[in-house]
């Protein structure tokens, strides 16, 4: 059966594109960041690959990369950033409560998170899992053998709660050293005050990469839980919420389109439908988030694609060393896959 719109229906229908097509007024966090001329970025105390200052105080890493990748596309300039570091325990009030714009900071994704804290996640930008750390020496081949073992660990995190959960169910007495911060638990693990640090895989690496003599300590096979890192804000700002996530997908697109921040220029004469879309060449995708058709292009412009910024933060060019896995795109066996934007 074949169904028709008669001329009336037709132009009901087309007016109703039209006016769901129009630009956007920034929504409250759109518009407070554009006054005060600033993201304000809620950021880590310090985790290897992910959010470190280097010794001229510029944070480095995926997250601090992700940051100036929102800065660009809001703002148009990734030095307008103020980077508030916050502990595990410290991370979900200050998001709540309005301290930061945004957190992007080692952040698991939970279900408790994303609904009785009030915040919604945007899209996974890491895909982890705990793991456990401890020196050569002890001889442990296997979580398991941990019996007894005092164990690192920091406060206010998945990790506090999967390490208890996995040691319940695997009989495995241990004792818990908690710790507020990861550095400290960082030192207190390189001081022998602890057998074993367990945290994120991948944050284990890039704190043993750090360490003075790395290939005194290894990192167990074991991982006990999944930790999908995700950039998070608060409920009630739909606009927002679509900006950091769609920025995200941006970065995965260009990745998946061969486009870099050293070759985005090129593309610009580009006939490729999906390439012009993204770089703001046809279609009003970044007006109907209140932003500039040219968003994801600064965005990119900036910090390069989302293979790029993974490369040179946790890659196997970077001291961290991590393959790519399960953050691959998913035409290479990996998880990373962005929505078409069109």
């Amino acid at each position: 059966m074949r169904l028709t719109l008669t001329g009336a229906a037709l132009a009901a229908t087309l007016g109703a594109a039209a006016a769901w097509a129009q630009p956007q007024s920034p929504g409250p966090t759109l518009a407070a960041v554009k006054q005060r001329d600033v993201l304000v970025c809620g950021t880590s105390t310090g985790a290897a690959g992910f959010s470190l200052p280097d010794s001229r105080g510029e944070y480095r890493g995926l997250d601090s990369d992700l940051c100036r990748a929102l800065a660009a596309a809001v703002l148009g300039d990734t030095t307008k950033i103020r980077w508030v570091p916050l502990t595990g325990q410290a991370r979900l009030p200050a998001l709540q409560s309005g301290q930061v714009d945004v957190l992007i900071r080692t952040t698991t994704w939970t279900q408790v998170r994303d609904t009785a804290n009030g915040l919604n996640f945007t899209a996974v930008n890491f895909y982890d899992g705990q793991g456990f750390m401890l020196r050569k020496s002890l001889g442990i081949g296997r979580a398991t053998e941990l019996q007894g073992a005092s164990i690192c660990v920091t406060s206010g995190s998945t990790n506090e709660l999967n390490l208890a959960d996995w040691a319940r169910l695997n009989k495995v007495e241990y004792r818990p050293v908690v710790f507020e911060q990861n550095d400290e638990a960082r030192r207190s693990y390189l001081a022998g005050r602890c057998d074993a640090y367990s945290t994120d895989a991948s944050q284990l690496a890039g704190l043993r990469s750090s360490f003075p003599n790395p290939e005194e300590h290894v990192i167990l096979p074991e991982i006990i839980s999944k930790e999908p890192h995700a950039p998070a804000v608060r409920h009630g700002d739909d606009q927002w919420f679509d900006i950091v996530r769609w920025t995200f997908f941006a970065l995965l697109t260009a990745e998946e389109l061969g486009i870099t921040q050293a070759n985005i220029d090129g593309f610009q004469t580009s006939q490729n439908p999906e390439v012009r879309r993204l770089l703001g060449l046809t279609g009003d995708h970044g007006p109907l988030m209140g932003l500039d058709r040219r968003w994801a292009w600064q965005a990119v412009k900036a910090v390069g694609n989302y293979g790029e910024i993974f490369e040179r933060n946790l890659g196997m060019g970077s001291a961290v060393r991590l393959p790519r896995g399960l953050n691959d795109l998913w035409t290479r066996g990996g998880l990373m896959y962005a929505p078409p934007i069109r």
